[in-house]
């Protein structure tokens, strides 16, 4: 009669059966890079070879303005990477069904795949911020917490955003074309790259129904690289988070996580 180990059941039952999500998602964004390097480069190449243009045929008094542009639009793309990975994840690997017969839940699945990816993009924000210090007027720490703060609000909403789309897409063939239409799409519609005052008057009004207008225009003034006020700056933190908010419930309305 075998004898059970009691040791091995204790052992067991004191394991943690929670908080381990992040760390486990943050190791397959470290995995993906530390196994294919060229991941790293992808993030940082699309705002590059804008930046590298923009530089030579704008005025040179806006390239800080436009690396700033260029943060804020590697981390909009990141949305379209979690689109691409939670649908391959869904039609190729029905790895989310693993997940919905877990306690896991579609809001921690949402930030798990979220986190997974802007750890690839990571470095290419970490050297736009250092070419800003360098190019840019002295910035205040406050103003570099507007940035981060801004940078989080648009990784959680276009996460959630990728997220909603990669649901209701039916085949592989989808992924690319959606993913890469909607967020490039999304990005130069908005004042990323330029000031709002560039755009013709129809295009200004149209984009400002894009929360990402209001990320730009804070983080621009926050940063002295268009001229603001403490009310003008207030509001736009304030159409920011309320435009972000509703885009994320209406991105979590949207988004299939049982599928019927």
């Amino acid at each position: 009669m075998a004898v059970p180990d009691v040791g091995a059941a204790r052992r067991t039952s004191v394991l943690p059966r929670t908080g381990r999500v992040v760390p486990a998602f943050a190791i397959i964004g470290w995995r993906w890079i530390s196994r294919n390097p060229a991941a790293t480069i992808a993030p940082i190449l699309l705002p590059f070879i804008f930046l590298t243009f923009l530089h030579l045929i704008a005025p040179h008094g806006l390239f800080p303005l436009e690396v700033v542009g260029a943060m804020l639009f590697t981390t909009q793309n990141i949305g379209s990477w979690v689109l691409g990975d939670s649908a391959s994840w869904r039609i190729e690997s029905a790895l989310q069904d693993l997940f919905v017969a877990s306690p896991l839940g579609k809001v921690r699945y949402l930030f798990g795949i979220a986190l997974s990816n802007l750890i690839p993009a990571a470095p290419a924000l970490v050297i736009l911020a250092g070419i800003l210090y360098v190019v840019g007027p002295p910035i205040p720490l406050a103003a570099w917490a507007v940035l981060a703060a801004a940078l989080f609000v648009l990784w959680v909403l276009f996460s959630a955003i990728g997220i909603a789309l990669s649901s209701r897409l039916k085949s592989q063939r989808e992924i690319w074309p959606v993913g890469n239409l909607t967020f490039t799409l999304l990005g130069m519609m908005a004042p990323l790259y330029y000031p709002l005052s560039y755009l013709p008057p129809t295009w200004q009004e149209a984009a400002h129904f894009l929360p990402t207008t209001y990320a730009a225009l804070l983080v621009q003034g926050a940063l002295g690289l268009q001229p603001s006020t403490p009310s003008s700056l207030a509001l736009d933190a304030a159409l920011l988070l309320g435009s972000a908010l509703a885009g994320i419930i209406i991105a979590l309305k949207l988004y299939k996580w049982r599928e019927t």
